[in-house]
C-alpha cells in the first residue's frame, strides 16, 4: 500500500510558461502525467462537466437529465457552500475526472453512520478514456493523488465513500485501493429548493491514513 499511494511532487512551471490554474494539489501520477486538482469554475466548466454527467454511464451520479444551465446553476451553488466542494481534475491540463469532497456531518450520510472527527467524504466521476484510450494503472494511480490530497494535504484521518449499491464497478475500485466495506444504509430523500436527491441504497467504504500511508 505504501507504493501504491507514494507521494511523488510534480514539477514547477517552466519558465517563461503560461500561469498554471489556482490548482489546490499538484502531483506526479507515476509515469502517467502531471495531476492537478483546482475549483470547478461552474460557468468555464460546465459544457464539460455537463458532457460527462449526460452519459448513460454517469446514471449513478444523478444528472442524465439535466440541461448544461442546470448543471451549472448547482456548481454555482455549491460554490457558495463551505461543507461541500467541486474540483476538476486534469491530467497535464486535460480534465479527466470530477471530484465533490463534503463534511459528512453536514451530509445525509451523516445520518447514517457515526461520523467520527477528521473524516471526509468524497465523490468521484470519471472522464471517458478520450483519445488517449484506456491507460493501465490510471484509476489506482488516480486514487493515489486524491488520497495524498485529502488525507496529507487536507489533513484528514479517513475518507468515506457512498457509491449506490447497483455500482459494482465503483465499489470494486474502491475495495482494490484499500478502503474497507462499511455497512450498507439508505440515505434518506433530500427535497429542498436549491437541491434535490433521492433516496439512496448506498455501500458505505472507509480509507484510513495509516492504511494508505503506513508509517
Amino acid at each position: 500500500m505504501a507504493d501504491r499511494f507514494a507521494v511523488e511532487d510534480a514539477p514547477g512551471d517552466a519558465p517563461g510558461a503560461a500561469p498554471a490554474p489556482a490548482y489546490v494539489h499538484r502531483q506526479t501520477a507515476g509515469g502517467l502525467g502531471v495531476v492537478g486538482i483546482r475549483p470547478v469554475d461552474a460557468e468555464a466548466d460546465a459544457d464539460v462537466v455537463h458532457g460527462w454527467v449526460r452519459e448513460e454511464r454517469a446514471a449513478f451520479w444523478g444528472m442524465n437529465g439535466l440541461t448544461r444551465d442546470q448543471v451549472a446553476d448547482i456548481y454555482a451553488h455549491m460554490a457558495g457552500l463551505d461543507t461541500h466542494h467541486a474540483f476538476l481534475v486534469e491530467l497535464d491540463g486535460a480534465p479527466v475526472a470530477l471530484l465533490q469532497t463534503y463534511e459528512p456531518a453536514a451530509d445525509r450520510v451523516g445520518d447514517c453512520y457515526e461520523v467520527a472527527s477528521g473524516d471526509l467524504g468524497i465523490h468521484l466521476l470519471l472522464a471517458p478514456a478520450g483519445a488517449r484510450g484506456v491507460r493501465s494503472g490510471w484509476s489506482s494511480a488516480l486514487m493515489g493523488v486524491l488520497a495524498s490530497y485529502v488525507l496529507l494535504g487536507l489533513d484528514r484521518s479517513r475518507v468515506v465513500v457512498d457509491p449506490d449499491v447497483r455500482n459494482e464497478k465503483a465499489i470494486a475500485r474502491f475495495l482494490r485501493q484499500g478502503f474497507e466495506a462499511g455497512p450498507v444504509v439508505t440515505l434518506p430523500e433530500i427535497d429542498l429548493p436549491d437541491v434535490h436527491l433521492p433516496e439512496k441504497k448506498a455501500q458505505l467504504a472507509f480509507l484510513r491514513r495509516e492504511v494508505a500511508f503506513p508509517a
